[in-house]
């Protein structure tokens, strides 16, 4: 095993990472109750890259003042407000020699938490699966959706659109759009979620369709050298983990290589397991067929954290990088411990998310 190769720059649209390890986008409910960032943020992203993570991923950031935001305490990039208190853990992360994305979400039919609306809106006016997450302050089921209009389509794409430029101006390196996990982008696409008869709903093609046109838009407003657009895809769901694509390895052909010309510079793929087959009686797992069918840089995310697995799929299994979630939470500096052959962390859970998945105090090592 080659553990080098974790250690090799890499560059995405002129970004230049040093390494090719990042810490995923895990929500963390530790701002404001008006979504702006706290001092326990910026400690919390700033020790990331002083522990040698190449790329920082934010937690997922809401986008509007209007049916955007996914969970009370969650920061936001609706408003220009917001966005200048972002600047504090952009220079803390860029001062440790990190690069830092910050990920834009529309929660559409999984609020559990909305401090600017009560209702809820989603391709169709579909019951979501499943319960709400208790750690997120959530409590029962979720509310049922009312069926978004053409219109607010429209504003969607301009919420996405001012939420990437606001994030440029103050300094992050790119943005990640949201696609996964069965928010208002992945409610598009799931088939169940998804019962729309006009142009955006039925076919796979069309399923697809306002997520493409999204980042279309979004990477006309803001591309350019030095600051990179990608998009997070996944089958499973927050509330309904086992899903998969009905149309198996002719859905992933048709939405990555529809991604693949959308003005994307990565895709960053999450699976549970993400080396494993993505469907029944196909070898390939979505992070080689992603690779295969969209031609971009693949990031890959699932379960990533044991080095021999981050190793294999950056050299045999499609991905470009990995991301790590519960080893980056337990392993602050997992990047400096492998380059120097520590022993790393396990992640203990009730530590970390219980009774709230807020951020608890934790050291930065000088």
């Amino acid at each position: 095993m080659d553990k080098n190769i974790l250690f090799d720059s890499f560059e995405i649209n002129g970004t230049e990472l040093k390494n090719r390890v990042g810490v995923a986008p895990m929500t963390r409910i530790s701002a404001t109750e008006e979504g702006s960032i706290t001092d326990i943020m910026v400690n919390y992203y700033r020790s990331f890259a002083k522990g040698g993570f190449g790329l920082v991923i934010t937690e997922g950031t809401y986008i509007d003042d209007k049916n955007s935001q996914t969970y009370h305490y969650q920061p936001g990039i609706a408003l220009d407000g917001q966005a200048k208190e972002w600047k504090k853990v952009v220079d803390a992360v860029h001062s440790e020699g990190g690069k830092i994305f910050m990920q834009l979400q529309h929660t559409g039919p999984l609020s559990q938490g909305n401090r600017y609306k009560d209702e809820t809106i989603a391709p169709s006016s579909v019951q979501p699966k499943g319960e709400q997450l208790k750690f997120y302050f959530g409590e029962g089921e979720f509310k049922l959706p009312r069926t978004i209009t053409r219109e607010e389509m429209n504003e969607v794409k301009n919420s996405f659109v001012a939420a990437a430029k606001r994030a440029k101006s103050v300094g992050f390196d790119g943005i990640e759009l949201h696609g996964a996990n069965g928010y208002l982008l992945d409610a598009f696409l799931t088939e169940y979620t998804n019962l729309r008869t006009d142009e955006y709903g039925g076919s796979t093609e069309n399923r697809v369709r306002f997520l493409v046109e999204i980042a279309n838009e979004v990477s006309l407003a803001v591309a350019g050298s030095n600051f990179t657009i990608g998009m997070r895809i996944s089958q499973s769901q927050v509330n309904d983990y086992f899903y998969k694509w009905s149309g198996k390895e002719e859905d992933a052909k048709i939405i990555f290589g529809a991604l693949g010309k959308s003005g994307l510079d990565y895709i960053h793929v999450t699976e549970y397991e993400a080396w494993q087959p993505a469907f029944e009686g196909n070898e390939a797992s979505l992070v080689s067929l992603a690779k295969k069918y969209s031609q971009l840089p693949i990031i890959a995310n699932g379960q990533l954290e044991n080095v021999e697995r981050a190793v294999d799929i950056l050299t045999n299994g499609g991905a470009d990088i990995v991301t790590l979630g519960k080893g980056a939470l337990a392993n602050h500096d997992w990047v400096k411990k492998v380059q120097k052959g520590e022993f790393l962390s396990d992640f203990k859970p009730n530590e970390v998310l219980y009774p709230l998945a807020n951020i608890k105090d934790f050291e930065i090592e000088e």
